[in-house]
């Protein structure tokens, strides 16, 4: 006989819900400076091995006026700049699209956030679960946009029940196989 293991706390910070996310609602992470390190690391661990990131003179050459930055290493920062602030901690289910445009370069240096604003938000098909589309705004420090995407998101509802909840209800619920 197997005994169950205690159940955990509950999570310090709980993300919204797809109801709780309205359409028109606003809000803007944290930001963060680009460093040399982050460029490097982040090249040399993606492959991105293209001279604009590589060579300064090349860069400067091509009209650019520091240290290049890629569009997705970009996209990255503000992905993770938006997940820092907790609002799918615990709701997000699935990551399902993005339309991404690139507006204008980023260097080293540079300081970004995100302005995050929620555009739709209806009920999935199923589940008690809803899909959520934001447009996400990367700016740098003089409140430049560097680069806009629309997340399409699977987020849980008020009344989910996935594994974790199931377990300790007796019912059985299966989860969306999409991670976050």
């Amino acid at each position: 006989m197997t005994q169950a293991g205690p159940i955990d706390p509950p999570l310090l910070a709980r993300g919204q819900t797809w109801e709780e996310m309205t359409v028109g609602s606003v809000f803007r992470t944290a930001s963060r400076t680009i460093t040399e390190t982050d460029l490097v690391n982040f090249i040399t661990w993606g492959g991105f091995t293209e001279a604009l990131f590589l060579d300064a003179s090349h860069a400067a050459a091509g009209g650019y006026t520091g240290r290049l930055v890629p569009g997705a290493m970009i996209y990255c920062l503000g992905e993770g700049l938006v997940l820092q602030t907790n609002v799918l901690n615990g709701t997000g289910l699935a990551f399902m699209s993005m339309d991404l445009t690139i507006k204008r370069p980023a260097y080293v240096g540079d300081t970004i956030h995100v302005v995050v604003e929620v555009v739709e938000a209806r009920q999935a098909s199923t589940g008690q679960r809803g899909v959520v589309t934001t447009s996400n705004t990367i700016r740098n420090q003089r409140g430049e946009d560097v680069l806009v995407y629309t997340p399409v998101r699977l987020i849980r509802g008020r009344d989910y029940l996935g594994t974790a909840r199931a377990h300790n209800d007796g019912e059985t619920h299966q989860p969306s196989s999409g991670q976050q």
